[in-house]
């Protein structure tokens, strides 16, 4: 697909994922940079379609890339290991190393859990993404991440009031998990965010007050690229045609570090959290049915889903529907933080700030809204980005 005619490419761009080496983000980083060679259409790129690009996105050719990470693994050797899975093509992997290599000399040490105080941590992160901007002459940065999910957090004041927040870190406290530390550093560098996981990142009062402060957008939270898509196309289907699920059981299987770190349960609490919760908004009842997420080593970046839906149709006619997707966590979500790091670019931009609801198209926790039916979704975002080209 060419680019599209509204690109605003004169806006130069930075993008800075969290978790910058692993597959998602260098799954990214490959395919921008093919994209802007020409050496790849840009299949899966929402903000291509017409209706989105009209917004006045910077262009796929002025994003420029970094990151923070605690992997140590080169992203050239990271692009292989992902060609031999099968995730990206293994020609481009080899003739875009020299690209990635720069990349990879833009990513810097994330943060640790070796007792550093959180006030430090967060002032050295910050000072990263403030010298990216300045040293590569930007005009924004936009912090997206794809790190590691991490397990729900118990409430505290320190985390739903900001002046709490900061008396807090003032007296060498360490109240925020790394997520929404990496989001208060981002924040406090004057960037939008992107929560593409399901850990809690800015979704905190404190930080949205922050946010809000400091006249930023953000969005989340945790991506929507596979069983829960289908969900949010398939729940209002039901809901519309006045039949009634009685049932609605989830079976995932994956691979890869998202299936690993899935494996623990309190990690997995956040993720099966956000998966659940829109069937029941979108069928308007509660729905009874199991929702696993099982680690399989074999299946690397690779996941399958099965669902089986039990309905009732007229007249009490019991009926059954079952689905399998099967499909490259990777190769899904790459293209949407793409999308994002360019929409919450131009929200900057034109002067918005706080919570994004109209980008929970892209989400399975559609923060700023309480919409998760995929067609109502595309309309709110069709909406914004018309009005947000309007602004031009």
């Amino acid at each position: 697909m060419p680019a599209a005619a509204t690109d605003n490419d004169s806006a130069r761009t930075g993008v800075w994922f969290v978790g910058a080496r692993g597959s998602v983000a260098t799954t990214a980083t490959l395919g921008a940079l093919a994209a802007r060679k020409g050496l790849a259409p840009r299949t899966g790129l929402v903000s291509e379609l017409p209706e989105v690009a009209a917004a006045g996105l910077p262009g796929v050719e002025s994003l420029v890339f970094a990151g923070h990470d605690v992997a140590t693994e080169p992203l050239p050797e990271r692009a292989l290991t992902l060609a031999r899975g099968g995730v990206v093509p293994l020609d481009l992997a080899r003739s875009l190393a020299d690209e990635l290599a720069e990349v990879d000399g833009r990513i810097r040490s994330g943060a640790r859990a070796d007792g550093e105080p959180q006030r430090d941590v967060a002032a050295r992160l910050s000072a990263d993404l403030e010298g990216f901007r300045t040293e590569h002459g930007l005009d924004r940065v936009v912090v997206v991440d794809v790190s590691s999910t991490e397990p729900p957090v118990e409430p505290s004041p320190a985390l739903e009031h900001l002046a709490e927040l900061e008396r807090a870190l003032d007296a060498g406290g360490s109240p925020l998990p790394p997520s929404s530390l990496y989001a208060y550093a981002a924040f406090r560098a004057g960037c939008p965010l992107a929560e593409f996981t399901p850990s809690t990142g800015p979704h905190l009062g404190a930080l949205a007050e922050l946010a809000k402060e400091q006249g930023l957008p953000w969005a989340g939270r945790d991506g929507k690229t596979g069983e829960t898509l289908l969900k949010s196309v398939l729940a209002p289907m039901f809901a519309t045609r006045a039949l009634t699920v009685r049932s609605w059981a989830s079976y995932n299987l994956l691979g890869g570090g998202d299936g690993n770190t899935l494996a623990d349960p309190h990690a997995a609490a956040s993720k099966t959290a956000t998966k659940a919760m829109g069937l029941q908004a979108m069928l308007g009842h509660p729905v009874d049915g199991p929702l696993h997420i099982d680690y399989v080593e074999d299946l690397g970046d690779w996941k399958t889903a099965w669902d089986h839906i039990s309905f009732e149709g007229f007249l009490g006619t019991r009926m059954s529907m079952q689905f399998t997707w099967q499909g490259c966590d990777s190769a899904l979500a790459a293209p949407l933080v793409l999308d994002l790091a360019r929409l919450l670019a131009r929200a900057h931009e034109a002067g918005e700030a706080g919570a994004m609801g109209a980008l929970g198209f892209f989400f399975k926790e559609p923060l700023g809204s309480y919409e998760h039916g995929l067609a109502a979704q595309w309309r709110a975002l069709t909406q914004w980005c018309e009005h947000l080209g309007s602004l031009s």
